[in-house]
């Protein structure tokens, strides 16, 4: 890896579900990495050994996959470099850039009371003594942070942000039973595995400080800062249970396709110009982090699903139909053996209207459904004497037609109207209740050419011979 090479990572904790906030972190680290022809990382911030267990470590990995992030290289899980992190504080004593701390618990809260008063950062008195004048009792480590002056941050998307050394504490390292604190392992596991660029959301920021002076207690160069807005609600709002779907495994089972959702959180805080739709390919040539906007950005159910459509317009049918096969399981229909190919027969006559695949496969029951249909009692009562009769003459017209497609079928109905001397809407309701058994269907063309000939005149047929 050259010198020049960008590396991001993705760094989450296992602790949840994966948030659509650290989605789009995780999207914006892989279009930059992409983008300059870099590195994308991941790292399993597992520390919390009581929460990150194995399945909250999959859900991490279910959801990149989810979104088609993938990562360059096998992930690092943090928990398992503790002693390298504990290396990097030995650095740190050896340097006189930390220091052992032994007051105890009584002294600290003294100290604190002290500082609140004075109006100041917590001082150890153990900060100036010498490292042999530690004491036969447990201690922490902190960072031997500067009193005065100012650490700056170059953020690319805030700016310029300067922070007051004097409001910086002395931050611990090392707790007493020796295990490293987050910011430590960040820093050390972020230069160990050569992260150019930390891309993060902007609750960070303040850590960004404090890191700064942990790099360079360390004698190391600092990475590029970049802090993300969060992602609001439509109300403006900080996003929350209220404004709806907040995981990402919540938007899978609400019916969104990935591609949709890497287009659409690209929109949350990026652009490029007036394009609201645009391809992988495109996103990757012209993402740059400067370009990220530092207002929050909002949550617009509307335009997701407005660019969940045009996916689901843009998809291969076959693909939408194994979804949609799989959400009908999740509802336990009763699925026959030539499912898919009914699926991805009617798909294209029924995606237009469809803003999620949960919409979708509602669009595709009545395909689903097996003879003879239950009509319902409306159903019903539309077959009185003349429709059945009506019908009758339809159905005879229908296995007469040499060709069976849209176009056809659509002239072969209005001529049939104007034989009867009647308008479509003495035809269509009670066609559509026989064929579809009132499940929601297309138009009626659409519907006798999804079901197929010889399916749409074993239904009509099925009808006509009720209480005949």
């Amino acid at each position: 890896m050259s010198d020049s090479t960008v590396v991001t990572r993705i760094a989450p904790s296992p602790t949840g579900a994966m948030h659509i906030g650290t989605a789009r972190t995780a999207l914006f680290n892989w279009l930059y990495a992409r983008h300059t022809g870099g590195k994308f990382l991941l790292r399993i911030e597992d520390t919390d050994r009581e929460r990150s267990t194995e399945a909250a470590v999959q859900v991490i990995f279910d959801g990149l996959s989810w979104l088609g992030l993938q990562a360059d290289e096998p992930p690092v899980f943090q928990a398992s470099r503790a002693d390298r992190h504990v290396k990097a504080v030995d650095e740190m004593l050896a340097r006189g850039s930390a220091y052992r701390d032994y007051m105890t618990a009584d002294e600290l809260e003294a100290e604190r009371t002290l500082a609140r008063a004075e109006g100041r950062v917590v001082h150890s008195p153990w900060r100036d003594r010498l490292p042999n004048d530690g004491l036969d009792r447990s201690f922490v480590v902190r960072l031997k942070a500067p009193l005065d002056g100012e650490t700056l941050i170059g953020d690319q998307v805030k700016g310029a942000v300067t922070f007051q050394n004097k409001d910086l504490d002395d931050l611990i390292l090392l707790r007493t039973d020796g295990t490293p604190t987050y910011n430590l392992a960040v820093v050390v596991d972020d230069h160990e595995m050569g992260v150019t660029h930390v891309i993060r959301g902007d609750d960070h920021l303040n850590n960004a400080a404090r890191q700064t002076l942990i790099y360079q207690g360390l004698g190391w160069t600092p990475p590029v800062w970049a802090h993300l807005p969060l992602i609001h609600g439509p109300d403006g709002a900080k996003l929350s249970k209220r404004h709806g779907a907040q995981a990402v495994s919540e938007f899978a089972d609400m019916g969104y396709l990935p591609e949709a959702m890497r287009n659409y959180l690209a929109k949350l805080g990026w652009g490029h110009g007036d394009d609201e739709i645009f391809t992988d390919e495109q996103a990757i040539a012209w993402f740059d982090i400067t370009d990220v906007v530092g207002a929050p950005a909002r949550l617009d159910w509307a335009k997701l699903n407005h660019l969940n459509n045009h996916y689901i317009r843009l998809a291969e049918p076959a693909q939408l139909a194994a979804l949609v096969a799989d959400i009908h399981r999740s509802r336990d229909w009763p699925l026959h053996d030539d499912h898919l190919a009914v699926l991805t027969h009617v798909i294209p006559f029924v995606r237009d209207g469809a803003k999620t695949t949960l919409e979708l496969a509602d669009a595709t029951i009545f395909a689903l459904k097996r003879r003879p249909l239950d009509l319902s009692d409306k159903a019903q009562e539309m077959l009185n004497e003349e429709t059945r009769a009506r019908l009758g003459r339809l159905r005879g017209a229908l296995a007469s037609a040499a060709t069976w497609d849209v176009a056809s079928l659509e002239a072969l109905n209005r001529a049939f109207a104007e034989t009867e001397g009647v308008g479509l809407g003495k035809i269509g309701p009670s066609l559509r209740a026989v064929l579809s058994g009132g499940s929601p269907a297309p138009d009626l063309a659409g519907t006798l050419v999804s079901l197929g000939k010889p399916e749409s005149l074993g239904r009509l047929d099925d009808a006509l011979s009720l209480n005949g």
